[in-house]
C-alpha cells in the first residue's frame, strides 16, 4: 500500500508542471504572430501607401517618372537618355545599354582595358567628323559612357559643340540654337553640388517646340 502510494506521487506531481510548460509554449506564439502581422501591415502596407500618396501630392511630376509629354503623348523621361536620329538633334552620351531602361548598366571595362581604349578612340574620331572639329576639341562626355548608361545630361561644352551641326541641319542661325542651349543650361544643384549641365531630352523637345511655334 505504501509502495503504491510512493510510486504514484511523482507522476501526479509531474503532470501539472507538464501542462503549465505546454501552456507557456503556446502562449509565446501569440505576441510573435501579432507583432509580425502588425509590422507587415504598418511597414509593408501603411507606410508604402502614405509615402506614395505624399510623393504624388508634393512632387506629382517626379512621382510619375519626370515624364515629358507633348500633344498628350509621352515622348520620354527627363531622367533617361534616348537616341535622336538625324543631324537636327543634339546627341547624348553613348550608352552601354543601347539606351534600354530595362538593361541599364555600364560596360564594366577597366580604364586600362584595350577594348575600352579602342572604343573611346573610335568614338572621338567619329564625333570629330560628325561635328567638323579637331579631335582635340571633342569633350570627354561625348565619348564616354555613364555608370548606368542612361545619363540624359551633357556638359555645356559638349552641347555647344553640336550647335553648328544642329543649326545647319535646321537651317537656323547658329545664334538661335546657341541661345536655346544657354536657356537650358542648369547650374550646380542648389548652387553647390555638381557641375553646370544641359539636359539633352528637354533641349531636343524645345527644338521641336520652337519649330512648331509660329
Amino acid at each position: 500500500m505504501n509502495r503504491s502510494l510512493a510510486t504514484s506521487l511523482p507522476r501526479a506531481a509531474r503532470a501539472p508542471a507538464t501542462r503549465a510548460a505546454t501552456l507557456q509554449q503556446h502562449g509565446a506564439w501569440r505576441p510573435a504572430l501579432v507583432l509580425g502581422l502588425a509590422s507587415l501591415l504598418l511597414l509593408g502596407l501603411a507606410y508604402a501607401l502614405a509615402a506614395t500618396s505624399a510623393s504624388r501630392l508634393l512632387f506629382p511630376a517626379q512621382a510619375d517618372g519626370s515624364l515629358l509629354i507633348r500633344d498628350g503623348q509621352v515622348r520620354g523621361s527627363q531622367l533617361i537618355a534616348q537616341p535622336f536620329p538625324g543631324d537636327g538633334y543634339f546627341q547624348a552620351r553613348p550608352s552601354a545599354a543601347n539606351y534600354d531602361p530595362m538593361a541599364a548598366a555600364g560596360s564594366n571595362l577597366a580604364r586600362t582595358n584595350p577594348a575600352l581604349q579602342e572604343r573611346v578612340q573610335a568614338s572621338i574620331a567619329a564625333v570629330a567628323v560628325r561635328e567638323g572639329v579637331a579631335i582635340a576639341q571633342v569633350p570627354s562626355d561625348l565619348v564616354t559612357q555613364s555608370g548606368a548608361g542612361m545619363d540624359p545630361e551633357l556638359s555645356p561644352a559638349a552641347a555647344q559643340l553640336q550647335v553648328a551641326r544642329v543649326a545647319r541641319s535646321r537651317e537656323w542661325p547658329a545664334e538661335r540654337v546657341a541661345a536655346l542651349v544657354q536657356a537650358h543650361t542648369q547650374g550646380p544643384q542648389w548652387g553647390v553640388f555638381g557641375q553646370p549641365r544641359v539636359n539633352v531630352m528637354t533641349l531636343n523637345l524645345a527644338l521641336d517646340d520652337l519649330k512648331a511655334a509660329p
